[in-house]
């Protein structure tokens, strides 16, 4: 009996200590958490699109209210909230307490843009529709629910990784944000297989269904996961007081350093890479006499292949580091964007090259998705992710409509017809920045081999 004791695995993350079957719980709770939140993310941007593009804006209206804005938002509370968290000190951990906090404003949000017509039409009579048309009385109600949903989704999405980076052995960190984008991948499978359809004939019903799912999940999720207890927080910081020095701190921390300089630029353009087509291929699809079923089976396909896929490259990310094998995925990513760009003329080469670049990006979001973890200081990761994603959302924020004015001034200059042949650019636009973002990894990887590369690596702190 000792002996069967003795060789028993046990994992640890700070003071937490599992055995294989505790292990197996956590990823359960956490999943099933992720669960809640990636159907929400999964549905939201595409229902909320085809609902507001339902009130006639313009594709440059489009991204700054869809894109733009929630990104400008992430800009300001992200780095608050993260920075706070990191610092926090309670009874009940430093993330799963802010998380609760946030969840409220996410639910609201969900139920009213559930009732966005039917308030539209209320706020249309109550000031009448001779001073208001109702696609308008819509927008306003639309806007304000979705800035509430954005408020409230910018907090915990700063939270969920970070929760899970201190409570996960990080021995495990790879494969468990594998599983993560599995469970991911799934709601897109669910939600593009057998919702997209009525994306734009049962909003109400859906945006219900998501609220009731995200507020059970998180708050299950919160009541079954335990967080450690954190080292308390040196002199300087408890000494340090007020906004300001609050702010130069974390400045100095995340930016004082050429190398996370580098680091946070490199992925930021590579996320940036499908954002072209990720705002606007529903657009091309229904351009090219795409229904949605069918677009929704594609998409279903694609992120089919990759959740079988996720658990194999989360591995693979493990044995060669996310670094490196980004690197490869990123390139090749490149190459079938750049290439779409020429050669689709139809819904077949379409199909085709959609496809595979799913398959890529999809492949590079797995193999990348610990970047974070293995490249920044443990005890900062959540405020140092949030300095990446405060410069993913002021970017953004600004090549959003950057890509939406270039789009609709194609389209008056040369496809005043509204056929939409102007999304062609999708791709030649997302193989350009992909690009760039391909030479900064480069840069990237250089600086980790100096650091010592993968048998000594240490991220080296800030003073």
């Amino acid at each position: 009996m000792e002996r069967l004791e003795h060789r028993r695995k046990v994992w640890h993350a700070g003071t937490l200590t599992y055995t294989t079957t505790g292990v197996f719980l956590l990823f359960i709770w956490l999943l099933w958490g992720d669960f809640a939140w990636s159907m929400k993310e999964r549905a939201v941007g595409m229902v909320a699109g085809l609902l507001v593009k339902s009130f006639g804006i313009s594709d440059g209206l489009y991204s700054i209210l869809i894109i733009s804005i929630p990104n400008f938002t992430n800009i300001f509370l992200m780095p608050i909230v993260s920075y706070r968290s990191d610092r926090h000190r309670g009874r009940f951990g430093r993330r799963i307490p802010y998380l609760l906090m946030y969840t409220p404003p996410v639910l609201a949000g969900l139920v009213g843009l559930a009732f966005t017509r039917q308030l539209g039409g209320a706020l249309q009579q109550g000031i009448g529709p001779e001073v208001i048309s109702q696609n308008m009385a819509n927008l306003i109600v639309f806007s304000v629910f979705w800035l509430l949903l954005d408020l409230g989704t910018t907090m915990t999405n700063a939270l969920f990784m970070a929760l899970s980076n201190d409570v996960v052995p990080s021995e495990l960190i790879g494969r468990f944000v594998a599983m993560f984008r599995a469970v991911s991948l799934g709601c897109a499978i669910i939600f593009n297989s057998f919702l997209l359809k009525y994306a734009e004939t049962e909003v109400t019903l859906i945006f219900l269904s998501l609220a009731f799912l995200y507020g059970f999940g998180l708050l299950l999720m919160c009541a079954k996961v335990r967080e450690g207890e954190y080292p308390p927080l040196p002199a300087a910081e408890k000494a340090r007081r007020g906004v300001g020095k609050a702010v130069r701190t974390y400045f100095k921390e995340c930016f004082a350093m050429p190398y996370y300089r580098w680091v946070i630029g490199a992925f930021v353009v590579c996320a940036l890479s499908p954002l072209p087509i990720n705002i606007f291929v529903i657009f091309y699809v229904k351009a090219l006499g795409i229904s949605l079923e069918t677009f929704g089976y594609t998409q279903a396909a694609i992120f089919g292949f990759a959740m079988i896929a996720s658990y194999p490259l989360g591995a693979l990310a493990d044995r060669y580091h996310p670094l490196r094998v980004g690197m490869i995925s990123m390139g090749l990513l490149v190459l079938i964007m750049l290439a779409g760009g020429f050669f689709i003329g139809g819904t077949l080469s379409f199909t085709i090259v959609y496809a595979a670049q799913g398959v890529f990006i999809m492949s590079y979001n797995t193999l990348t998705a610990s970047y974070g973890q293995r490249l920044f200081p443990k005890a900062l990761y959540a405020q140092f992710n949030s300095a990446l994603q405060m410069v993913l959302a002021v970017v953004t924020v600004l090549a959003a409509p950057l890509i939406g004015g270039i789009l609709t001034f194609v389209e008056k200059s040369f496809y005043p017809d509204g056929s939409g042949g102007q999304y062609f650019l999708l791709f030649f636009l997302g193989g350009l920045i992909g690009l760039a973002g391909f030479a900064m990894l480069a840069v990237v990887y250089r600086y980790y081999r100096k650091l010592g590369g993968d048998r000594s690596y240490r991220p080296p702190l800030p003073e």
